[in-house]
């Protein structure tokens, strides 16, 4: 008897009985389904986290003012004006691992364009703050070394505060006041997205540094700065760089082993990327305890098939009688047990992706099928029915003819 013939005749077996066939393989349609769902969501969480990673920009360090603890006292990291525009030139000259710096200062205020005002964050940036970050200008020019050096009024704007100001027009060459400074919108922003904190990465205008230092922001000490953002150049280069980010500060601003430092260090990519594998870990988490519904199904097929069995030990006999072999009668309950885990398979399959397809939908979760977790799914069932059906048709192999034709 060959496979096809056995799938015939397992088929049948399956149909003459369809609603014990369908009761066994709920608990593989349950299995498959949430491992499907459970992977899905998973995927589509650590999508979410690549992305906020990848609109930070790569290799970044974040230095800031103040520490969290100084003289004995809990303080604010960013509470101390304690960096400078010298510091961030020195970052970029002195350190080998350092691809760039970029300081930053940074505050919100009104902004009023014709009869439209919106409230957002200003940032006073120099040339490097987009490459640090990555960000390109869709529209119009970046900031030149011109407009730092002359504190000129041009400005780029996010596209939240574009849209917010001027719709759908285009805002390049138009003006803008900034605490009734008139500004000129020299460039336009490509879209960023929410930032790790949550915040919206496009609410934002960026002026040149100088400008923002002297008549936007003002500040009682000249030349620091609100945030340094170092690149390093490369992703193995991260811990190098921080370490000579810390030894050269602590030499410009004279701090000894046994003084506190004024300032913070903050490797953003490693915070995020411990943040996507804790995602990554859950995810493996769920999966395994979804999985168990799957093995749980598989002792449920392989009772059925052991009752199975039992009533049709008499016509195991006459197959025998009339010829069959034990690998014919193993082949066949074998096919059976696997198809039943294949059919459950395939329904907990679709069950999965419309589950995922309908939670995406009315719940607004982020959701990644893939191609690759589907057919692990389908192969894993598989695998349940070969397993868990084996003993059950080693069982009805191994049956005496003659005996089996006594059986009543």
């Amino acid at each position: 008897m060959n496979l096809l013939m056995s799938l015939r005749i397992s088929l049948r077996a399956l149909l003459a009985n369809k609603m014990r066939s369908f009761l066994t393989m709920l608990g593989i349609i349950i299995g498959i389904a949430a491992v499907i769902i459970i992977v899905a969501i998973g995927s589509g969480a650590q999508k979410v986290v690549s992305d906020v990673i990848a609109s930070i920009g790569s290799n970044i360090i974040l230095v800031i003012p103040g520490s969290t603890t100084s003289g004995g006292l809990r303080i604010g990291a960013g509470s101390v004006p304690s960096l400078t525009q010298d510091d961030a030139r020195a970052i970029n000259t002195e350190l080998p691992s350092v691809l760039r710096a970029a300081p930053t200062v940074r505050g919100t205020a009104q902004v009023v364009a014709g009869n439209m005002n919106w409230s957002t964050m200003i940032m006073g940036v120099t040339p490097e703050f987009l490459q640090v970050r990555e960000w390109q200008v869709v529209s119009g020019r970046e900031l030149s070394p011109s407009d730092i050096e002359g504190a000129s009024k041009n400005c780029i704007l996010g596209q939240t505060v574009a849209e917010n100001l001027f719709g759908s027009e285009d805002p390049i060459g138009k003006t803008v006041r900034i605490k009734r400074v008139p500004f000129i919108v020299v460039g336009l922003l490509d879209r960023k997205g929410q930032s790790p904190q949550g915040s919206d990465q496009d609410d934002i205008i960026l002026l040149p540094l100088s400008t923002a230092q002297r008549k936007i922001l003002g500040s009682q000490f000249p030349n620091t700065v609100g945030a340094i953002m170092v690149q390093a150049k490369s992703r193995e280069l991260m811990d190098q760089a921080e370490e000579e980010l810390t030894t050269l500060l602590d030499q410009r601003h004279r701090i000894g082993p046994a003084k506190e430092r004024d300032y913070t260090v903050r490797n953003l990519t490693e915070i995020l990327a411990a943040s996507e594998q804790s995602q990554k870990m859950l995810t493996i988490l769920f999966g395994a305890v979804a999985s168990i519904s799957l093995i749980v199904g598989g002792i449920g097929i392989m009772n059925i098939m052991l009752v199975s069995v039992t009533e049709r030990t008499r016509e195991i006999g006459i197959r025998m009688a009339i010829g069959a072999r034990q690998r014919d009668i193993l082949l066949q309950f074998l096919a059976e047990a696997v198809l039943l885990t294949l059919l459950g398979g395939v329904i907990g399959m679709a069950i999965g992706i419309g589950g995922a397809t309908l939670i995406s939908q009315f719940f607004g979760w982020p959701t990644m099928i893939s191609s690759k977790a589907i057919l692990l799914a389908f192969a894993f069932s598989g695998g349940v029915g070969i397993f868990f059906g084996f003993y059950p048709a080693r069982k009805a192999a191994g049956l005496n003819p003659i005996e089996a034709l006594r059986y009543e």
